[in-house]
């Protein structure tokens, strides 16, 4: 068992040392290096925020909007079965 460990480390030890050193993990730690401690700058920061309160804004205009169809559709439903209760019914 502790063979099988001892292996595993060392080929594993082993490709992550090769993905370190490789291109790809170049790019990996250069990514996490720039999300880590570099803040936006000011005109890039005004520029995400003033589109996020715009994606904000429309979303909530989308949601009144649904839910004022939803009450026009539940309106109707009630029209409709009004209307079908009646005509089983029969005349009064």
């Amino acid at each position: 068992m502790e063979g099988v460990l001892a292996i595993t480390f060392i080929f594993g030890g082993g490709c992550l040392f090769l993905l370190a050193i490789s291109p790809v993990g170049k790019a990996l730690a250069e990514r996490i290096r720039r999300a880590g401690g570099a803040a936006l700058p000011d005109d890039v920061r005004a520029e995400l925020d003033a589109l996020r309160s715009d994606v904000v804004g429309e979303v909530q205009q989308l949601r009144t909007e649904v839910s004022e169809l939803s009450e026009r559709m539940d309106f109707a439903e009630r029209l409709l079965a009004k209307q079908r209760d009646g005509q089983r019914i029969g005349p009064a």
